[in-house]
């Protein structure tokens, strides 16, 4: 059987990690490199607040072709589509078919990525789809994953779950209400271990920082903690 030549699209986080994980498995899919944006005046990953120092270690770990979408300060819709869009098509023209994405049950937002990237001939495959998000953070660390909070937004979680590891006692702190997997935007991690990682990212846990972006009228404000890379013995 062909396998269809994949690539996943990598926030650093732990829906990405499992999902790539999952694809990585399911002998339909070859994944050949991963994508990640990233905000080229902080230098971060964007969403995340990630080091990009952080991001090259994980990638280096995970062996993969590593593919960057570099974003202004602020950028709007059309230019993070036209940014996007260019590199989709550099993908495609070295022969990606199916891009991987490791959302979960937001249903516009899944409509918004096969939308565009129908535009460019590129399909569409989401392996933690409508799956339990309870099971699936089980599954998540039952497999051994690793993932550690670098944002949170203030609006639902206070600052104290910036920069905790995952684990049963994080899950049975949060909210009534809030996702166990952060599907809504209620915080983004960093994953440091997986199954596939030829070895875990160091890191040492540095300062947290509160910002506020604003929306229109809305004033979103959220907890950053930021992870400062250690350098390995390889």
């Amino acid at each position: 059987m062909t396998k269809l030549r994949t690539y996943m699209n990598w926030s650093s986080g732990k829906d990405a990690a499992l999902g790539l994980h999952y694809l990585l498995q399911d002998p339909g899919y070859n994944v050949e490199c991963i994508l990640t944006t990233v905000n080229a005046h902080f230098n971060r990953v964007s969403m995340h607040g990630l080091r990009i120092e952080m991001l090259e270690q994980q990638v280096k770990s995970i062996g993969l072709p590593s593919h960057r979408v570099a974003l202004p300060e602020s950028p709007s819709n059309g230019e993070y589509e036209k940014l996007m869009g260019q590199k989709v098509e550099e993908l495609k023209a070295e022969g990606m078919e199916y891009a991987g994405f490791g959302d979960i049950f937001l249903e516009d937002l899944r409509v918004y990525r096969e939308q565009q990237l129908a535009q460019v001939g590129i399909k569409t495959v989401f392996p933690l789809w409508k799956k339990d998000t309870t099971q699936l953070i089980q599954d998540f660390l039952g497999k051994g994953f690793r993932t550690i909070v670098v944002c949170v937004n203030a609006a639902v979680l206070d600052e104290s779950f910036a920069g905790r590891i995952i684990d049963e006692d994080f899950i049975n702190d949060l909210p009534e209400g809030v996702d166990p997997c952060g599907e809504n935007g209620e915080f983004h991690t960093f994953c440091f271990d997986a199954p596939y990682f030829k070895n875990p990212v160091q890191f040492t846990v540095g300062e947290k920082v509160y910002r506020e972006y604003k929306n229109g009228e809305t004033t979103n404000g959220f907890w950053f903690c930021d992870l400062i890379p250690l350098e390995t013995n390889e």
